[in-house]
């Protein structure tokens, strides 16, 4: 049933985007037909999810923050995309075993490392979850920039069908680390997937991973 109303909710998602924007992918060669993947992607909007899932005909398991699911409008929404609740700021054990157990079952996991949407569209600080995840899993990683869903925020912008295009990169896995999983080497490795998914958007979108951050260090 879950895959049901996943498949209709994305049908309903390809039929707006089309009617109301001017969406594009490229890239979509680079997530395999099969086998266990995250798909690492900038956050904006709330549209985000379902336009990922528009890029794949394989199904996708989001990890949305718990708050979603307790609002009236966005609660049935993520529970039919089958997404699975996190607990922001915080390390949430049961959220990444759950995360751990879509790719045991070699599904493919949405995540959006920010942990929440960027209200000027610039990349922010990315929280550890997502390097987390790859580290103990060791599955490959495919960073998505998304550029235009902040046009989407007003309605009347749809009256122009504003431009949105989703660039998929290349799959890489993050380097194996010896011995425990300190700070430090998980900011490193959350920086790496920030890095890959800011060199797939234009520098106005890269925040504090383009020229931007690294001028305020």
């Amino acid at each position: 049933m879950k895959a049901l109303t996943y498949y209709v909710e994305r049908g309903l998602a390809r039929l707006l985007f089309r009617i109301f924007t001017r969406w594009q992918v490229k890239g979509k060669e680079n997530i395999p037909a099969r086998g266990p993947v995250i798909l690492a992607a900038n956050h904006i909007h709330a549209g985000d999810p379902p336009l990922l899932s528009l890029c794949t005909r394989r199904r996708i398991i989001f990890m949305a923050k718990e708050e979603s699911f307790r609002s009236i409008v966005e609660g049935p929404l993520v529970r039919g995309f089958d997404a699975f609740p996190v607990k922001r700021w915080q390390l949430d054990r049961k959220a990444l075993r759950r995360a751990e157990q879509v790719l045991g079952r070699e599904m493919i996991l949405g995540m959006f490392p920010e942990g929440t949407r960027s209200r000027d569209a610039r990349m922010q600080q990315a929280y550890s979850g997502t390097a987390f995840v790859a580290l103990r899993t060791r599955v490959p990683i495919i960073p998505i920039g998304i550029i235009g869903t902040e046009r989407i925020k007003k309605p009347l912008a749809l009256l122009r069908r504003p431009k949105i295009t989703v660039n998929i990169g290349q799959p890489f896995h993050l380097p194996e680390i010896d011995g425990k999983f300190t700070r430090d080497k998980m900011v490193a490795n959350t920086d790496l997937i920030m890095s890959r998914i800011a060199e797939l958007l234009p520098e106005s979108y890269r925040g504090v991973y383009g020229e931007e951050g690294r001028l305020g260090d």
